[in-house]
């Protein structure tokens, strides 16, 4: 199927806020605003460090990665939003309660977005989601991909969506 638009700036920054905005709404009951897109060389000379990374890919007529980037404290908030847990039972739980709610928040969120590509043209699937925890971590540039980072506020706590397109 011959794609009926370009993939814009633009639809992909409509496309991750509607998602992010959807999958915010629907298991945290908050909604979670775009604050910002993030110029790409400003955000290698001065990365934010998060202690949490959720990623997925995607793969089809459309090629790429999305990264959802957050604080220990907005991942336990969200855990324990979705599973009825307060911070001490998400804790007292472990990583591994963590790592699957985080990673359902991820897949959803890149699933919204996934669909909207396959909705304008862009037929893709995703791959399994990733977590990756640590202190200060970054996600670095891949070769050969268009980056497109974006801030959104969520309970008063920052998200950002990395989203990397193969280009060749």
């Amino acid at each position: 199927m011959a794609a009926a638009q370009q993939i814009t700036d633009a639809l992909i920054q409509e496309s991750i806020a509607n998602a992010m905005q959807a999958v915010c709404r629907t298991l945290l009951r908050q909604d979670a605003p775009l604050v910002d897109r993030v110029p790409t060389a400003e955000y290698e000379a001065d990365p934010l460090k998060f202690q949490l990374i959720g990623n997925v890919g995607f793969a089809g007529d459309a090629n790429g990665m999305v990264y959802l980037c957050m604080s220990d404290d907005f991942a336990t908030y969200a855990v324990g939003t979705i599973l009825g847990m307060s911070d001490s039972e998400v804790k007292f739980h472990g990583l591994e309660v963590v790592k699957d709610a985080i990673g359902e928040v991820t897949n959803m969120t890149v699933g919204g977005f996934k669909n909207a590509l396959c909705d304008v043209g862009f037929p893709c699937k995703l791959t399994l989601p990733t977590i990756v925890t640590g202190h200060n971590l970054t996600v670095a540039t891949l070769r050969g991909t268009a980056r497109h980072i974006f801030r959104f506020t969520c309970a008063t706590h920052v998200v950002v969506a990395d989203i990397q397109f193969k280009t060749d």
